[in-house]
């Protein structure tokens, strides 16, 4: 008997080894657009963080900000990388629909009622379908809230917007604002702050506006928006679906939990952080500007008519558009 526990110990400590030995490593590279002193690129830190806290060390990240490797467009076009955290705005050249999984333009008020979509509204199946499509797997959103834009002049209302050059992301809302007289300009987001500073465009639709702060923007330009009305990009965690594939179970599901925590505290931290740099900025000379409820009306019913527009150019921009519809009804926010 006084061989037992030494044999015990002897096959516990293989076992563990054998167990340490089979443990499986998923590596990823993952991009953002975000810096990393803005808060979406501290967010996104705490994400790799909890992800490879959560897996022990078998899933390991390593994180590029400021689209440092590739062109915010490409990032899900390249297999350079193997996940992708902007949005699927950028992917709009690849199918109208992913406007509709990206920013919706005038639709949801809150990054809640937006989340609630593709959780609760049966958002999610049909945004797999369309990134499933393009060799993707949509993983989870993370929303800041309203964007609020950044210019040289006043924006103080739909008239302001006459002739105003401004860079936009590419898509839905190039349409929207040059039906509403102003000029957008398409450019990388890493383009912005040269294009204010050296007088290329008027202003910005770039992010939030404590990301903008981050993003120096206000050192150049004195007026924004706020709360910001026409953008809430839901950005994502899109990932190359052969990887996505490959990886075990629970390290899907711990990419997952980690990203539902990632949007509730992108959710809860702008809640806190906008309202701080808004007075930060007012107290700076930066002039706010809160359109009223009738400006903001215009500007929807621009948005959701060039929703129509989209909607026939794909069978999946139709769906998408209709699945919005139907539940921002059943929210009470359109008729």
């Amino acid at each position: 008997m006084k061989y037992v526990k030494p044999v015990l110990v002897a096959l516990a400590a293989t076992g563990l080894m054998t167990g340490a030995a089979l443990a499986e490593t998923t590596k990823l590279r993952i991009q953002t657009h975000y810096a990393p002193e803005t808060v979406s690129g501290k967010l996104a830190a705490q994400f790799a963080d909890d992800v490879q806290v959560m897996s022990n060390g078998e899933i390991q990240i390593e994180m590029f900000y400021a689209s440092s490797v590739v062109k915010s467009v490409e990032t899900a076009a390249t297999g350079i990388l193997d996940c992708d955290m902007t949005g699927g705005a950028y992917q709009t050249g690849k199918n109208p629909a992913f406007q509709f999984v990206g920013d919706i333009m005038g639709g949801y008020d809150t990054p809640y009622q937006q989340l609630s979509w593709l959780y609760h509204g049966d958002g999610f199946a049909a945004a797999d379908s369309l990134y499933n499509k393009y060799g993707m797997k949509l993983v989870g959103w993370w929303v800041y809230g309203q964007e609020s834009l950044s210019s040289s002049k006043p924006i103080a209302g739909p008239a302001d917007l006459k002739d105003w050059k401004f860079r936009s992301p590419p898509g839905l809302e190039t349409e929207i604002f040059a039906n509403l007289g102003a000029k957008p300009i398409v450019m990388d987001f890493t383009e912005i702050f040269t294009a204010l500073e050296t007088g290329i465009i008027d202003g910005a639709d770039a992010s939030g506006i404590a990301n903008n702060v981050g993003l120096g923007l206000y050192d150049i330009v004195k007026h924004a928006n706020y709360p910001g009305f026409h953008s809430m990009p839901s950005d994502h965690l899109a990932c190359n679906k052969a990887k996505w594939d490959a990886m075990p179970e629970h390290h899907r599901r711990i990419m997952d939990t980690a990203m539902q925590k990632l949007a509730l505290q992108t959710a809860l931290t702008f809640e806190v952080k906008n309202a701080e740099a808004v007075s930060m900025l007012q107290a700076k000379g930066v002039k706010i500007y809160n359109w009223s409820k009738e400006d903001r009306a215009t500007f929807r019913a621009a948005a959701q008519k060039a929703w129509d527009g989209w909607a026939k150019k794909t069978p999946e921009a139709d769906s998408l558009v209709k699945s919005h519809r139907a539940y921002l009804k059943q929210l009470g926010l359109i008729e």
